[in-house]
């Protein structure tokens, strides 16, 4: 569905208008809930099609929120995570649950209470707001807006990529962070909120794939590995685990990706060359003792065979090469000379393969960026800036993020409505 495309510049009415701009999850819901109190509502969005980024979340399925109660939200937010309280008593997990299903999108609740649409498309959660968006009367524009205007610490208006001017009682600044920027998110919003006099704290991506001083070799580029499980080692705190989580990721030349690793670097604060390792467990239901009766009988099994024969067994083929080259054993070895003390470190190695991270990939990469919008300017029972009146700020541009689990975007559907409301 695409959403209304107009040029018309609409007149002033006896209500408030309100400016939205940006229609990703924060602006569409923005847009809603405005429009329904009866502003004049317009949202201004330069991509054609809105909604780009939840078109790409969750592997194109939309993890759109997590089914919990409100304290789980901020605790599963790290950065900032108490600002949120006034947004999510405004807009809670379970009013979103209420309203997709209310509009059409029937949900349903998975693993780690991840709520996703029961058909597994996240164009049924954007067609769901876009559908919703057009009933409350909310008008769209797909424009660029190039600039904010402000008189006396008080917002007036916008200018558009055409010059056109659209006045304006409230703006709320909906454009997400810098991640993904084929989805529009390029930093206008952080340029719209310096000029009224906003600080932007340091910017870097969150939820993103790690480069590792290791490198896998071509066979296991790309290799999805599941049922594995990983710690993330602080090696600056005494080599404190503070992060463990069970799942897939992905091998890449680079390094690491997939989702138990994007979870894990939300952790990494104060990112230094070797701060951090990562351990990787590739047999994590099965104990040392166990995996060694394993082992033993797949060497008794294939005894006249070789080393590389017995990890066809235990792992993908397209990860042999890289276990080979990891356990310092050659892979024609002949089982029947496999010693103990090589028996051992295979063991060893199934169960912890370390990892030494060395920088985030470019926030492009980023599923959302950590920084943004100081919450200390923004007056967190309404979403509106402490520094100028009738401005407003909503999602990702505010400098809060969330593990994975949909509650990134339950932030942003939660903002967005409490700035609408207020």
């Amino acid at each position: 569905m695409m959403f209304t495309e107009t040029t018309e510049r609409m007149k002033l009415l006896s209500n408030e208008r309100t400016v939205i701009i940006g229609a990703g999850a924060a602006g569409m819901m923005a847009g809603i809930f405005s429009a329904n109190r009866g502003n004049e509502t317009i949202i201004l969005e330069k991509n054609k099609r809105p909604g780009r980024k939840l078109y790409i979340t969750g592997k194109g399925r939309c993890n759109v929120c997590n089914n919990c109660n409100e304290k789980t939200v901020i605790a599963n937010t790290p950065t900032n995570g108490k600002f949120l309280f006034s947004a999510l008593n405004a807009f809670s997990p379970e009013d979103t649950i209420e309203f997709f299903e209310k509009h059409g999108c029937p949900l349903k609740t998975e693993r780690g209470n991840r709520v996703f649409p029961v058909s597994d498309k996240a164009g049924d959660i954007v067609d769901t707001l876009l559908r919703t968006l057009k009933g409350s009367g909310c008008k769209t524009i797909n424009t660029n807006a190039e600039d904010i205007l402000i008189k006396d610490n008080q917002i007036y208006g916008v200018i558009l990529a055409d010059k056109t001017v659209i006045e304006c009682d409230k703006l709320i600044i909906a454009t997400g962070g810098k991640s993904y920027p084929l989805t529009g998110s390029t930093g206008d919003g952080y340029r719209f909120a310096e000029k009224a006099g906003h600080t932007i704290t340091t910017l870097r991506p969150s939820l993103v794939p790690v480069e590792t001083a290791e490198h896998t070799g071509y066979d296991s580029d790309g290799l999805l590995l599941k049922n594995v499980s990983v710690r993330l080692i602080d090696t600056f705190r005494k080599n404190k685990c503070i992060y463990n989580d069970f799942g897939e990721f992905e091998l890449h030349r680079y390094g690491l990706s997939g989702a138990i690793i994007r979870s894990a670097s939300a952790h990494m604060k104060n990112m230094e060359n070797g701060r951090y390792k990562i351990e990787i467990d590739l047999k994590p239901a099965l104990d040392e003792k166990t995996l060694d009766t394993r082992l033993l009988r797949e060497i008794n099994d294939k005894h006249n065979g070789v080393y590389s024969d017995v990890l066809s067994t235990l792992m993908p083929r397209a990860l042999i090469k890289d276990f080979v080259k990891i356990s310092e054993i050659p892979d024609n070895r002949k089982n029947s000379e496999i010693t103990r003390e090589e028996r051992r470190r295979i063991i060893e190695k199934l169960k912890r393969i370390e990892r030494t991270v060395t920088g985030f990939r470019p926030i492009e990469e980023a599923i959302v960026t950590s920084g943004g919008v100081c919450v200390k300017e923004i007056d967190p029972k309404t979403m509106q800036s402490k520094l100028v009146k009738g401005l407003y700020f909503a999602g990702e541009v505010i400098d809060v993020d969330c593990y994975t689990g949909g509650f990134n975007l339950q932030t942003a559907f939660s903002t967005g409505v409490l700035a609408a409301i207020s």
